[in-house]
């Protein structure tokens, strides 16, 4: 549908088109990041304001032979707003076609000279043109076509009423300012479009970071449901066989023994439940479940020497013999950052050397310790770049499940440093750390 047709088929809405701005009294290039882009339009105002109101007023006083205070009023209320149309560019040009109307009204009462511009004079023709301009680069289609419409009725009018007087100036306005409406409102969709697409953009961008940190949290999840599933089903085991192990249980104890295998077999049931659930939404998304048992530090070796075998120089530091008893959520999260951090080393540094360090401080801190040097040719585009994007934030997500710290970052000589630190005791997160 035409621009045109919402006030040629509605009169309502034609007269809501006129009276109703798009938006909020913004500047004009207010959004601009430079501050002399943002003065432009005040400057530009200022600048026709100084050399329109005094011709104006010259014109309508020494040409058209209008008293001149009332020629200096009609001035002002010509060419004042152009500096209320930085900010209210629809309301500025309902003010001075107002007075140009009254103006061309007086002066034919008046009966001026004729063979002078009629009904707009040149002056008239710049500064509507301005204001013309100011409406385009703000208002809505149907906004522009009503400021049209009511120009080329105004025009029609006054040459219906005095053809001979008429000249060729309301011809020029009425073609000039379709122009600029239509250049105008075509350059500020297309902002308008531009601003749009950069703030998808951002919320895009949040949107796949938020992701990506749920999808982590879900893989994590996976593991740690399996872990407290073998948990539940030794106390299922345990509790079923007490009365058959020890001697001597009373019936109660025996009761109780009973209902505490009760209890953790349907504990049992309900957490196979959720692994089910969460291990089909996975394969949904294309991911496998894993069935093999949960790694830990102890096959870090194997994963070390599978990475030289990659061709990256890896050299590892472990104590001998290694801790015992280590809570099975720190083992897992020990082994996940260290497979992280290799798998990164041999994305972005391929041929790197690297070192791995695995360390117990004061018997109550796991301490992780992964430095990649530069790689040989710093510009080189990274030797795979099909990874999950997850590295980082499944780092970060482990630690904070054990209640530990992280410190990864690019080291000033080049190269990378991955340093964990897992408590033997997994403490829960706080809040804000949740947050």
């Amino acid at each position: 549908m035409s621009p045109l047709a919402p006030p040629l088929t509605r009169p309502l809405a034609f007269l809501r088109a006129l009276v109703t701005p798009a938006g909020p009294p913004v500047p004009l290039l207010g959004q601009a990041r430079r501050p002399f882009v943002r003065l432009l339009p005040y400057l530009v105002a200022w600048l026709f304001l100084v050399i329109l109101l005094p011709v104006s007023a010259y014109l309508l006083t020494r040409e058209y032979r209008l008293q001149a205070g009332l020629a200096t009023l009609l001035a002002i209320a010509q060419t004042a707003p152009l500096i209320m149309a930085v900010r209210r560019p629809l309301a500025a040009w309902a003010v001075s076609f107002g007075a140009h109307i009254a103006a061309a009204a007086a002066v034919r009462v008046a009966q001026s000279p004729h063979g002078l511009p009629w009904p707009w004079p040149p002056t008239a023709v710049i500064g509507l043109l301005l204001l013309t301009l100011a409406v385009a680069a703000r208002e809505r289609r149907a906004t522009l076509a009503a400021v049209w419409l009511v120009t080329v009725l105004a025009s029609l009018g006054f040459d219906a009423l005095a053809p001979a007087r008429a000249g060729g100036t309301w011809v020029a306005l009425v073609v000039l300012s379709a122009v600029l409406l239509l250049v105008g409102g075509a350059l500020r969709e297309r902002g308008d479009a531009r601003r749009a697409l950069a703030e998808q953009e951002t919320i895009s961008e949040a949107e796949r970071a938020h992701r990506t940190l749920l999808e982590e949290r879900a893989r994590i999840a996976r593991e740690l449901h399996d872990v407290v599933a073998h948990h539940m089903s030794v106390i299922t085991v345990q509790a079923d066989s007490a009365p058959y192990r020890l001697s001597g249980l009373t019936d109660e104890a025996r009761e109780e023994f009973g209902s505490i295998a009760t209890t953790a077999r349907e504990s049992l049931t309900e957490m196979r439940r959720l692994l089910g659930v969460l291990r089909s939404a996975d394969a949904s998304e294309g991911g496998s479940a894993e069935r093999a048992p949960q790694p830990g530090i102890a096959r870090i070796p194997q994963l070390v020497e599978a990475t030289v075998r990659s061709g990256l120089p890896v050299e590892l530091t472990m104590p001998d013999p290694l801790p015992d008893g280590l809570p099975q959520a720190v083992d897992l999260s020990a082994y996940r950052i260290v497979q992280e951090a290799l798998a990164n080393a041999v994305r972005h540094a391929p041929g790197a050397a690297t070192s791995v360090s695995v360390s117990v401080t004061d018997g109550t801190d796991l301490m992780l310790l992964v430095v990649n040097a530069a790689p040989a040719d710093p510009h080189a585009a990274p030797l795979e770049s099909g990874g999950t994007g997850h590295g980082l934030v499944g780092m970060r997500e482990r630690v904070r499940l054990v209640g530990g710290t992280l410190d990864a970052g690019p080291l000033p000589e080049g190269g990378f440093r991955v340093a964990a630190r897992l408590p033997l005791t997994p403490q829960a997160p706080t809040a804000k750390e949740a947050r």
